[in-house]
Formats: C-alpha cells, structure tokens, sequence
C-alpha cells in the first residue's frame, strides 16, 4: 500500500464512519468480522465474545506488523472497529427483542408514552435535564421501559441526565475553561450552560443522518478544539468505541480534568487502550455520579481521570 493511500484511509477513518460506511469500504473486513462474531453468537460464549473484542483491541503482534506492513495494521483497526460497533448493534437488537415486540414499529403505548415524555423530554425528542424525585415516583410506572434505549438511541440519544448530575459536573467545572468534544446534539452543553457554566460544545458533524446538530454545536475535529481553546476541562458523553481522538485529550497539556460519560461495560464506549495506557492521569470511576444518569436498567457510568499531582 502507498504512503499516500495508507494516509488518507487514517484520515477518513478518522472521522467515525458509520459501520455501514465501514463494511461498504471494506468489505473482505467485514467478512471476517461477521464470520467470527456469528459463530461466537451461535455458541451463546458471552465470555468469549468479550475476549474476542479485547483480542482486537490489542495492538497487532504479528510478524507483519512488526515489519510495519501498513496494509496488516490497518486491516487490524478496522477489523476491531467494525467488531466493536456489531456489537452494539447485536446488544441493541437484543434490548429491542426483549421487549416482547416480534413485528410491526417499536413504540411506547399511549400511557407508557406520556409518562415518559414527560419526565424525560421538554418537546418531541429534546432532553430536560429529569428530576429525580419524579423519576424514582414514576419510573416503575412504565412497564414498557425496555423499549425506551431502542427507540432514541437510533437518533444519538445514549443517557439521560438528571439534575443532580448537572450540578454536580457544575461544582467539578467551577468556573475553569471547559470544551465539550463529541458533543452531538449539545445536550449535556446545553444543560450545563443553563447552570452558568461556561464551556464549547464540539463536534465533527459525522453522523448527520442520526443527529440534529444545532448551529451553536461548533464542527471541529477533537484535536482542534483542544489546541484551539486549551481548555482545563474537557468533557466527553459517550464517545465512539476505539475512537483515535481521545489520546489528544492526554496530549493537552492544559487539561486538569477528563470526564467521561459512558458505561460499565467497556466494550460500549471509549478508547480503552488510550486510558490504560497514559500515565498522566489518575483513573476512578465514579460511582456516585453514574448513579445520577438515567435509564438505571442502562448502566451507564461517569469516568474520571484527574492530572497527577493537581487538584480536582
């Protein structure tokens, strides 16, 4: 493969394509990729199925990668990005199966529904940060909750923030410069910004088709935003699996706090490899605040990595 051409595969994948966008470029890839995680599925080996996702992950050991055969490490990435999205997808339709509908639309019914949009949306699918009270009050309510993931994930919608969650993120900001990066849609931004605190939301606009990007949500790379502002804080809610920007969040040498909203499970969410592998930062999760982001049935979970040797 040319330098060239090896340069501007990076270059794309850079911009998180979808893993249709993936398995159309690479199709011999997604071959592999299918046939592996199929017969995985078809032996019911959750384990494995976990330790074929970290297998891939892990840098590629072989002979022809030790000789930098471009081609072989970049068959590799795509390989564990392909397999990391699938299964998503697989735990999502799995979520959906489980809700009991075999045919037809997915959908809340008219009880179900209504007591939903109201504690978690101000109008159509725009969030409002939710009141606890209410939620612990009404939730179980909702015997149909299953079906909520299913339904707004398609559109970029991961969690749900409570209020509580709100102030809290505020009271760890306290007042220092702030930059949201794969901020989608700019809710958390949003939320945050009715609580007086003053951060950018950022994002590289790359899955137009599933997210509303407003105007105020500035489209710029993760890079550029942090070289750009050097902010102290830098948030990030649920960024994409084995994405390549988030080592430049490590790189920054202005950034005193990383906080990642994503989930207990690491296949889901994250460059894993990038956090374990910086030395920078001291790592927690905290458990306290995972507990304040809504659906609980999600389990999702707030990742904290602070600078060594500098306050929170």
């Amino acid at each position: 493969m040319k330098q060239s051409t090896y340069r501007e595969h990076l270059q794309w994948l850079k911009s998180n394509p979808s893993l249709d966008e993936l398995c159309a470029k690479y199709p011999a890839e997604w071959a592999a990729v299918q046939a592996e995680i199929s017969a995985i599925v078809e032996r019911g080996a959750a384990e494995e199925l976990k330790a074929y996702l970290e297998r891939l992950s892990a840098p590629d050991k072989s002979s022809a990668a030790k000789q930098r055969d471009e081609a072989v490490v970049l068959s590799h990435f795509v390989r564990s990005r392909m397999a990391h999205e699938s299964v998503k997808k697989l735990c999502l339709s799995t979520l959906a199966a489980d809700t009991g509908v075999t045919k037809g639309k997915l959908r809340f019914n008219l009880f179900n529904g209504f007591i939903a949009q109201k504690l978690l949306f101000a109008r159509a699918l725009e969030r409002k940060p939710v009141s606890l009270f209410w939620f612990r009050l009404l939730w179980p309510l909702v015997w149909q909750r299953k079906r909520l993931m299913p339904l707004v994930q398609p559109r970029g919608i991961y969690c749900f923030y409570s209020r509580e969650l709100i102030r809290a993120l505020a009271g760890m900001i306290a007042g220092r410069s702030c930059v949201e990066i794969g901020a989608g849609d700019g809710t958390l931004t949003r939320f945050l910004q009715e609580q007086g605190v003053r951060l950018t939301a950022t994002d590289s606009h790359a899955w137009s088709t599933a997210v509303q990007y407003p105007e105020w949500v500035v489209k710029m790379d993760a890079r550029e935003a942090l070289s750009g502002s050097k902010p102290e804080v830098v948030l990030c809610s649920w960024p994409p699996a084995q994405n390549d920007f988030e080592r430049a969040v490590f790189d920054t040498p202005s950034v005193q706090l990383y906080i990642v909203i994503g989930s207990r499970h690491r296949f889901a969410f994250g460059n894993w490899n990038e956090y374990l592998r910086q030395t920078a930062f001291e790592l927690q999760e905290d458990k306290a605040l995972g507990a304040l982001l809504l659906p609980p049935e999600l389990e999702s979970a707030v990742y904290v990595f602070r600078r060594k040797g500098q306050a929170a």
